[in-house]
């Protein structure tokens, strides 16, 4: 009995023996392993088993087609390789894609929540006019307040005035804006 060595691997896996693909996967496995790692290892691990299952059939079943030297037989592989991880990253990548679309699209919006959040840029929109119309101290303060989150406190410190002051301009201010109808119920 023949065995498989570097010098007849080829032309015994061209005649399907199968110590020659042993021989393959023996000598080629890491060589395969790295090239779909490059390609599919921010796909997932699954893939890259797939990738190297899928070379070495691929191999199997088309050692007929190879034809150059034993020397080019591992560029040949490495050409294998990076198709079929390029096919399986394409695939995959339209399958998530697909999932992820099918998601969005169970997902209907809420039309309560979509009117809340429409009714709350209207008020804030009414809002910011209102204020446009204040003062320009008081405009600041309000800005300050309801817009930047900021304490009474830190108002009074960057705008130089007392808290006291801060509190007062905001009291009249919030009673010059309850006047608009649309802001009545904001402040009051």
């Amino acid at each position: 009995m023949m065995r498989c060595t570097a010098k007849n691997f080829i032309s015994r896996l061209q005649n399907k023996k199968e110590d020659a693909l042993d021989y393959v996967i023996e000598h080629y496995s890491s060589f395969v392993n790295a090239i779909a790692y490059k390609i599919l290892s921010d796909i997932n691990k699954d893939a890259i088993e797939e990738c190297v299952n899928d070379v070495f059939l691929a191999i199997w079943q088309n050692a007929k087609q190879f034809e150059g030297q034993p020397e080019y037989f591992k560029k040949w592989i490495g050409m294998l390789t990076k198709y079929k991880a390029i096919d399986i990253f394409r695939r995959l990548e339209k399958q998530q894609a697909r999932e992820k679309g099918d998601e969005e699209l169970s997902q209907k919006p809420d039309v309560k929540e979509t009117e809340r959040e429409f009714l709350k840029k209207e008020q804030r929109n009414d809002l910011l006019f209102a204020i446009s119309c204040l003062e320009s101290v008081d405009r600041d303060i309000f800005m300050m307040k309801y817009f930047l989150q900021l304490t009474n406190t830190e108002i009074a410190e960057t705008l130089h005035l007392s808290k006291a002051a801060v509190e007062n301009r905001l009291y009249r201010g919030k009673k010059k804006l309850a006047t608009s109808i649309k802001l009545r119920e904001v402040f009051i």
